[in-house]
């Protein structure tokens, strides 16, 4: 019981210092920008640096899992991103600052995979809901807690203390997880896919530069189309050069399996919309409502209260009712949840705000924890680092899209007019819940007892006439 409850807590905190560095800095980018001499608009830079570097590494990070050890390449993942943290905070120039941030990347691509793996090897399957549901909190609170923490801290102290906390936190991740996490390696010992990793690393770098870069004026709108274009062309190369490879870097070969498939790719859709909302509400409430950043982020934060509740109600909400039903019936509560802020208006009660935020994180989260879950329900043992690298690589593409698309609807809105009506961000949040809507059809495609071993759920059998009716 105690590895079962201690090492998912391990994997979350080293999740939630990722997630958490992402969203704080976002609130200082005005403060970096004036300290280092740079336009805040250059200094986005630093976020495609760091996207970028996730999607070159998250694809070898099972390969090399699995043959160096999980607690080797976790424990090395910390000190990596310690080690860019520190690099940021030095930082005097534009130029380190981008490549402190790539160093960082780095080490997330270890942490998030990696991570997910100790817990799939580590944890019965039977536990490993309530496992998967700590690896949900730190994703869904550090968007959240990020932009009161980021702005207290730019205001109260200076903004390097952002990258400077991360020092403390990874040395007792480091610990921790050295004493705790087992040293588990594959089974099989494969070659590493050099030209795959070519392909991907390169494809995906050009998929989410373009995705991230769309509509900041960093690069005309032809260059992010070619490059949109390269990343594609170089993923569909890949596609077709990888079916007959025994070991891929990325294995897409696990859309076979219709629970994985379900999830990863309906989970994809979810989190494309669902991930725009830690976006677009902050600045609703910033430019709409005229609130400060530590207000908006105060208001906010209460889906995070929602999603720690989740983590105690989703194995027996599973266990009743199993995955496909609550997939389904909670993707069409969720969406309505991420429609609702469109109708918030200055004036509106705060405590009712609050309330439907609250409400909504906890569907969010059991939507987040059940799809992570399911996607592993039929993966071999052999192919599990496999597994959690493609979704990996899946979730983050989800959020490099999500981003883009709610700016591209509001700039839509807005047609290159100043932003500071709450009306416009109306249309941003309609689009981004019918991305969420999307994927209904995904986990209405699951089979009805699919990851029944996970949920522990048990249909009642049929009556006599209804089996009848079956049989023929």
């Amino acid at each position: 019981m105690q590895r079962q409850i201690l090492i998912p807590l391990i994997v979350a905190c080293a999740l939630f210092m990722e997630n958490m560095d992402s969203t704080v800095l976002a609130t200082s980018l005005p403060a970096i920008a004036r300290d280092i001499g740079e336009n805040p608009l250059a200094l986005k830079l630093a976020f495609t640096s760091y996207l970028v570097s996730l999607a070159v590494f998250i694809p070898i990070s099972g390969w090399v899992a699995d043959r160096y050890g999980s607690r080797t390449i976790f424990a090395a993942a910390i000190v990596v991103f310690m080690g860019g943290s520190l690099l940021c905070a030095g930082a005097s120039t534009l130029a380190a600052f981008v490549l402190a941030r790539f160093v960082q990347g780095i080490g997330g691509a270890m942490m998030v995979p990696v991570g997910r793996l100790v817990i799939l090897r580590s944890i019965p399957r039977s536990e490993l809901v309530g496992a998967m549901a700590w690896l949900t909190i730190p994703a869904l609170i550090g968007p959240v807690l990020g932009p009161p923490v980021g702005g207290f801290i730019t205001t109260y102290f200076e903004w390097r203390w952002i990258f400077w906390i991360n020092v403390p936190i990874g040395i007792l991740g480091l610990v921790l997880a050295t004493i705790f996490i087992p040293n588990l390696r594959g089974e099989e010992r494969v070659d590493f896919d050099l030209a795959g990793f070519t392909l991907t690393a390169l494809g995906l770098a050009a998929f989410v530069t373009a995705s991230t870069t769309l509509g900041l004026g960093v690069a005309s709108p032809l260059a992010d189309a070619a490059l949109f274009a390269a990343g594609i062309a170089l993923l569909t190369i890949y596609w077709l050069t990888s079916r007959n490879k025994a070991s891929p870097i990325l294995d897409l070969g696990l859309f076979r399996l219709q629970t994985f498939r379900g999830a990863v790719a309906g989970g994809l859709l979810f989190r494309i919309g669902v991930g725009a909302t830690p976006f677009l509400l902050p600045l609703m409430l910033q430019l709409g409502f005229g609130m400060t950043p530590f207000q908006s982020g105060s208001i906010t934060f209460v889906s995070a209260v929602g999603a720690m509740a989740m983590k105690l109600a989703a194995p027996p909400i599973l266990r009743i009712f199993g995955f496909r039903r609550v997939l389904i019936v909670n993707t069409l509560v969720a969406a309505a949840f991420v429609l609702l802020p469109a109708t918030f208006r200055p004036g509106m009660s705060l405590w009712l705000m609050m309330g439907l935020l609250l409400i909504g994180g906890f569907f969010r989260s059991l939507q987040f924890t059940s799809a992570n879950a399911l996607a592993f329900a039929e993966v071999t043992s052999v192919r599990l680092s496999r597994a959690t690298t493609l979704a990996s690589v899946m979730q983050q593409v989800a959020l490099s899209l999500g981003i883009t698309i709610g700016a591209l609807a509001i700039e839509a809105t807005v047609a290159g007019g100043p932003i500071d009506n709450a009306a416009d961000f109306m249309p941003a949040f309609l689009v981004v819940g019918f991305v969420t809507l999307c994927s209904l059809p995904f986990f209405v495609s699951l089979p009805k007892d699919a990851g029944r071993e996970m949920s522990g759920h048990r249909q009642l059998a049929p009556d006599p006439v209804t089996a009848a009716r079956e049989r023929g």
